[in-house]
């Protein structure tokens, strides 16, 4: 095989795994595209699974006060959510040094302690809780481990494509295709699903009766957070997650819409 043939058939192999990743399934609200390889059956089950294991692994909080907002906000947000079938539980965690949340597949949501400082009050909770239920809604864990099947079908589609060649050249193509696939999908992935749990998020606490410009002050709490903590700057094509400034200009961006929600009888 030319050189030439080498890198059609990397190419090939890549566009197929891109254009299989924009395939069969629209996000609610976005209209985004997506392929889902899990059911929502099985992607449910994993984070009831999960969640039980976290339960046992890290204490619960103690804190009365911030139980009783993270119910009351956290079952606002569930109030809107389009989650069908949600078996909802909101547990505060116990991790006063760890300012991070999330949402797993079926309605399975954890707060961990240390984010209440930046989330502040009602509105900053309810700004954390609807980006994390986003993630949920949109199926992003599901089409993420759909990400991971193909691209590790890709991965495999080459090394057959290659028999036959040096041990050399197989080794370089694969690692090209390792380096390819993380760059240029699962990390440009990675960073559009958190601008889209960014935007479905804003609209939700809108909808659960929250000023949703107060998701801007959340987000500049953060990244001022971040920064003191020596975050440094971040190189945004080899990172998880977008930019400060560019979530933030986005959810400047989708304000008037979410305020027209916030005013709805």
């Amino acid at each position: 095989m030319t050189p030439f043939s080498k890198i059609l058939l990397f190419s090939i192999v890549i566009l197929t795994t891109v254009a299989l990743l924009n395939s069969c399934a629209t996000v609610p609200e976005t209209g985004r595209s997506q392929i889902l390889l899990v059911s929502p059956a099985q992607e449910s089950q994993m984070g009831f699974q999960e969640f039980e294991k976290l339960k046992k692994t890290v204490p619960a909080s103690r804190d009365a006060a911030a139980n009783a907002q993270l119910q009351r906000v956290g079952q606002r947000i569930a109030a809107v959510a389009p989650l069908p079938n949600a078996r909802w539980e909101f547990v505060l965690f116990d991790k006063p040094d760890t300012p991070n949340a999330f949402c797993l597949p079926g309605g399975k949501v954890g707060i961990f302690s240390g984010i209440l400082a930046i989330t502040q009050d009602d509105a900053g909770l309810a700004t954390v809780i609807g980006h994390e239920v986003a993630h949920a809604v949109a199926r992003h864990g599901a089409e993420r481990m759909s990400e991971a099947m193909l691209i590790q079908l890709g991965g495999q589609l080459l090394e057959q494509a290659t028999i036959g060649h040096s041990e050399a050249s197989r080794v370089l193509m694969q690692q090209a295709y390792g380096i390819g696939s993380t760059l240029g999908v699962a990390l440009p992935h990675s960073r559009g699903q958190e601008l889209e749990a960014d935007r479905l998020g804003v609209l939700y606490m809108a909808r659960a009766g929250y000023q949703p410009r107060e998701a801007l002050g959340f987000w500049k709490r953060f990244a001022e957070y971040k920064e003191k903590k020596g975050g440094g700057k971040q190189v945004e094509f080899l990172s998880t997650h977008p930019l400060d400034e560019a979530r933030i200009r986005q959810i400047e961006g989708i304000i008037p819409q979410a305020e027209m929600e916030y005013r709805k009888p």
